[in-house]
């Protein structure tokens, strides 16, 4: 199902505060706080497996818990922010507010069971985040969605460089739960400051409202469509690559290579730092080439790189395939975001982006809880090649989703 010809980038973007000057920033700077609080947690897993007593297993539990609460939020939170659209910047700071208590469960947990609900809640506010901004960005700038949601997606990456780094430098002079508790003070700030900054995102997109009987006989066709099942078979199985790295790269570079907090933080760091430029870059690509040509070769490269972890496994030759692992490991979500705006009508652009983000986090689910039981009872190895298969299979997957990419 193609958009609607859209024709609101001239009349709704004066309707927002100061002109829409402060929405992409103020989206952008809410987006790297999310993401600052998300890899900083990633960071800490060892010290937090040593708290806990936790094997391999557990600690792909903490993240297994994380993708659990994603999907369950995905697919009525899609819903309900169609529907709600006139509290779009209501709804983005009660998501920040809600990141800020996460982070404070997470810090002040004494037991495991509560630090599950702490990385819930982060988990969650993070996931609906992403509906109304991505949704309001692809409205508001649809000749150029692929790029500015790729700028929104920068700001993602500047957390997930910066959280890193600076999170393991503190690591050397302050406990994890510490350091999570004063992380909470950012996005309680960034929160109160969105109720202004996002007051009138969603106000005045008139061409797209619909009566609820109309957008659920959209939706029911929407869930016909073999483009969005495709779409989200292949955000699953890059979900599950993603999530099984992320878990057990950290316990590798520590337990295995012996890093020291710092190191582990830079190379976390790096994992992400090169997308920081590719994101704007892949994303013009792909709004003037057409999606498949892009992320195609870019999950391609991903699997290739996963690989190299296996041949380049120390010193600076590891750092450097770490550092070019990165290069589409993030770039390539606003493009597979771009790809559902671009299959999905305008009415119900968030209940899509819901939908394609439930299933790929629920088949992300489980794909911690296989990695970590990989690397306890066979070795990194393992997870390796799992993970690449999966970078490969979603490649595979994507080349053959109908029409999904063209460019128009």
């Amino acid at each position: 199902m193609p958009n609607r010809p859209d024709t609101s980038t001239t009349s709704d973007e004066p309707a927002l505060a100061l002109g829409g000057r402060t929405v992409i920033p103020g989206l952008v700077v809410g987006h790297a706080a999310f993401h600052w609080s998300v890899q900083s947690f990633v960071v800490a897993l060892p010290e937090i497996q040593q708290t806990f007593g936790l094997s391999g297993v557990g600690v792909g539990g903490i993240l297994a818990a994380r993708e659990l609460a994603t999907a369950a939020v995905k697919l009525p939170g899609g819903v309900a922010v169609d529907a709600l659209r006139r509290y779009w910047g209501t709804v983005l700071a009660a998501c920040l507010g809600a990141s800020a208590l996460g982070l404070l469960v997470l810090g002040v947990s004494p037991v495991y069971p509560l630090l599950l609900v702490g990385i819930a809640i982060l988990a969650a506010s993070h996931s609906i985040w992403h509906l109304p901004a991505s949704a309001s960005l692809s409205h508001h700038y649809s000749e150029r969605r692929g790029v500015t949601l790729a700028i929104h997606g920068v700001g993602g990456s500047v957390g997930d460089v910066a959280g890193p780094v600076v999170t393991g430098a503190l690591l050397a002079f302050l406990s994890w739960r510490g350091l999570l508790s004063i992380y909470a003070v950012a996005p309680l700030f960034l929160g109160i400051v969105a109720i202004w900054a996002f007051r009138n995102i969603g106000h005045r997109i008139e061409e797209d409202r619909a009566e609820p009987t109309e957008r659920y006989e959209v939706t029911r066709g929407l869930l016909r469509s073999p483009a969005l099942w495709g779409l989200a078979a292949v955000y699953g199985f890059r979900a599950m690559a993603l999530v099984a790295l992320v878990t057990i790269l950290p316990l590798y570079l520590d337990n295995d290579l012996g890093l020291s907090p710092s190191s582990r933080g830079i190379h976390i760091g790096l994992l992400i730092a090169i997308g920081l430029l590719a994101k704007p870059v892949t994303g013009y690509l792909s709004d003037r080439l057409g999606r498949k040509p892009v992320l195609g070769p870019g999950l391609v490269w991903s699997c290739a790189l996963a690989l190299g972890l296996l041949v380049f496994d120390s010193g600076v030759l590891l750092t450097v395939c770490v550092a070019l692992l990165g290069l589409f490991l993030y770039p390539d979500q606003p493009i597979l975001t771009a790809a559902v705006f671009d299959t999905v009508e305008s009415e119900v652009a968030s209940t899509g982006l819901g939908f394609v983000s439930f299933v790929g986090s629920l088949m992300a689910v489980v794909s911690p809880l296989i990695a970590g039981g990989l690397y306890e009872g066979v070795g990194f190895e393992a997870v390796v090649y799992y993970v690449a298969g999966l970078f490969g299979l979603s490649a595979v997957v994507f080349v053959g989703v109908p029409g999904a990419g063209n460019r128009e």
